[in-house]
């Protein structure tokens, strides 16, 4: 069944209204009539199945048939800070991580970033991952959107680390402490942070401040990934970990 991200004030007294884009993939893609039924979500985590019952040019409406309890949102709450890389990685890294359970991407200036900032340019990037972000979180079925942050200097996201009850950095200098380790002596972990450097890699000096703030540098393995692989890899070994991906 088709699944659809709306705003929470879209859905009021049993109805609900679709608007955007999907109006066009519902009416001219998928051909949907009166009567069919898709799956509505609000966002926040809620998700209704619904009956359409209007579906004009610009606006699709239809009625609440019920709410689904069943959730395939994990417990588990991962923010992936990522170095800024190149091209249209991030990209990739968005769709692919949003697919895999991640909740938040915070693109991360680095000592190593080949990117050069800029805010004009970064806030139309921003608004193409969180398309991404939606898209991949419908095919997924997902009931929550990730969210991608506005850009932070290292310095910002070091500050923000209290929130978190741990903080992992895959690092290739790392050879003894394992993520593995790691997770084991953190059963109880709610809200996860990953720290991936650019292409370059993590700068040493970063990881000597991120250790003075408490994250734990880990190595992923013998193998060196490239910054589009290495939190993907991170994410999915966490919930795996955690029983979040059928094990």
């Amino acid at each position: 069944m088709q699944r659809y991200f709306v705003q929470p004030d879209a859905i009021a007294d049993g109805r609900i209204a679709i608007t955007g884009d999907d109006v066009k993939h519902i009416v001219r893609v998928m051909r949907m009539e009166a009567g069919e039924e898709v799956i509505v979500c609000d966002g926040l985590g809620h998700a209704f199945r619904v009956e359409l019952t209007d579906l004009g040019d610009t606006t699709v409406t239809g009625r609440v048939v019920e709410e689904l309890v069943h959730s395939p949102e994990s417990r588990v709450k991962i923010t992936l800070a990522q170095g800024l890389p190149k091209g249209d990685k991030m990209e990739l890294i968005v769709q692919k991580g949003t697919e895999v359970g991640i909740n938040r991407f915070v693109p991360v200036d680095m000592a190593r970033c080949v990117v050069q900032y800029d805010a004009k340019k970064e806030q139309k990037r921003r608004d193409r991952w969180q398309k991404i972000a939606k898209e991949a979180a419908e095919q997924a079925h997902r009931n929550l959107v990730p969210s991608i942050a506005e850009p932070m200097s290292f310095k910002q996201v070091m500050n923000s680390l209290d929130g978190f009850d741990l903080v992992v950095v895959p690092y290739e200098g790392e050879k003894a402490r394992s993520l593995r380790e790691v997770l084991a002596d953190a059963p109880d972990a709610q809200h996860i942070c990953v720290l991936i450097g650019p292409e370059g890699g993590i700068a040493d000096s970063e990881v000597e401040t991120a250790l003075s703030r408490g994250a734990l540098p880990v190595t992923l393995g013998p193998r060196i990934l490239r910054t589009e692989t290495a939190g993907l890899v991170a994410a999915t070994c966490i919930y795996y970990h955690y029983g979040e991906m059928g094990g």
